[in-house]
């Protein structure tokens, strides 16, 4: 394997790591027939009759199927009672037939058939010709509207109450997917940390990144990959052309993986070479905003509680306040599961009550326009004592991975 970055130093450092993955379990068949009969549960206390499941996570969560959506409908339906069933292109059948877990009819339309009409067939022979049918939220509007065109007697509505009450509070097992994911992450970061030198790219170090998350475990390699150094890491999710990096810059990498599907997300800013006292100033900063935001974390409380502790802090340091830079632009974290950005969120407006099984991303980034930004992002879950650390916080600005803490 020939890699683009830092030549000997990076395949050193690639070849200390491993896989990972030895211990990882597929979810099973059982755990997501619970999901559905928790799901059932949740729609019969609704008055729903059935759940539009479209392709992506959503269908991937309830059924085990791993299908990208396109502009050729494929879905299931799932109804409050029996057993689901699917919609997909007639000559997709048996190849979706092989990404079932939970297996079940399947209805096939050719390519001159309308999908929305034999939808709307499929529901009729379901027993379902009037009442409620939840549309999953990430369905295309395309599809939703040729559903509500070929039913008649069918109200459509949001299904994120059937949907988000069942994959917010995730299972011991999907806290242990997602424990391993950012234990992957976690050594990328300290390997890509190593091979760093004056004059490397970005485009080098999203190389290295991506091939050390292979070594570790993930075949896919990274999920996304953001790398940003000096003046560019105060450009949250990045610049156009983003400059090489050079003595004294400030260091932002914002990288993950997947495991079974669930993500991993976490950031590391440090300085390359000896950080100045503004720099050491403000990470101090983020990174005390990190930790009132994980401290306001209680059961019973709302998501909004958490944000609001972040950016009380940063305002009493002399930024903001609210969403003004020199401060935190943006919310301080976002759930995290099968998609990397998933609800409930960490921002002052979202009132969901935090309960034991909730996952979320905690990164109050600070941004001085024109100068650096620095994002500490780790995530955390509820348990029943409080919230609890997947990965340990940056120790320092110059220590960041806690080398010589003891």
């Amino acid at each position: 394997m020939t890699i683009g970055v830092g030549g000997s130093t990076a395949q050193i450092e690639l070849s200390k790591l491993s896989n990972m993955t030895s211990g990882v379990a597929a979810v099973s068949e059982q755990e997501y027939q619970q999901r559905i009969e928790k799901a059932q549960r949740l729609m019969k206390a609704q008055g729903i009759a059935a759940t539009y499941l479209n392709a992506g996570t959503n269908l991937y969560y309830f059924t085990g199927t791993r299908w990208y959506a396109s502009e050729r409908m494929v879905g299931a339906i799932l109804p409050a009672e029996g057993d689901i069933e699917y919609i997909t292109p007639f000559f997709e059948i048996n190849t979706l037939n092989q990404y079932m877990v939970i297996k079940g009819k399947i209805h096939g339309w050719q390519e001159h058939e309308c999908p929305y009409a034999l939808c709307a067939n499929v529901l009729t022979a379901m027993g379902i010709s009037k009442g409620k049918l939840a549309i999953d939220e990430a369905t295309a509007f395309f599809i939703a509207n040729g559903i509500k065109e070929a039913v008649s007697n069918i109200e459509l509505v949001d299904a994120k109450p059937i949907t988000a009450g069942c994959r917010t509070e995730k299972s011991a097992h999907e806290i242990s997917l997602l424990q391993t994911a950012k234990n992957m992450t976690i050594e990328v970061h300290k390997a890509v940390a190593k091979i760093l030198h004056v004059g490397i790219s970005t485009a080098e170090v999203t190389q290295f990144i991506h091939q050390a998350h292979i070594k570790v475990g993930a075949p896919a390699g990274s999920y996304f990959c953001i790398v940003l150094f000096g003046k560019d890491s105060s450009f949250p999710h990045g610049v156009k052309n983003p400059k090489n990096l050079e003595e004294n810059d400030i260091v932002l990498i914002d990288t993950g993986c997947q495991v079974e599907g669930y993500n991993s997300d976490i950031t590391r800013t440090y300085v390359f070479g000896q950080a100045n006292e503004r720099q050491r100033t403000m990470w101090n900063v983020e990174k005390m905003a990190q930790k009132a935001a994980f401290d306001a974390a209680q059961l019973g409380q709302p998501c909004g509680k958490v944000d609001d502790a972040a950016r009380e802090y940063i305002a009493s340091q002399g930024m903001g306040p609210e969403y003004q830079t020199p401060g935190c632009p943006h919310r301080t974290g976002h759930g995290i599961g099968l998609d990397i950005h998933e609800w409930p969120y960490l921002v002052s407006s979202d009132q969901t009550l935090l309960t034991k099984g909730m996952c979320f991303s905690n990164e109050p980034m600070l941004v001085i326009p024109d100068e650096f930004g620095i994002r500490l992002e780790d995530h955390f879950y509820m348990t029943e004592q409080g919230p609890k650390w997947f990965t340990e916080p940056s120790h320092s600005i110059d220590d960041p991975f806690g080398y010589n803490k003891n």
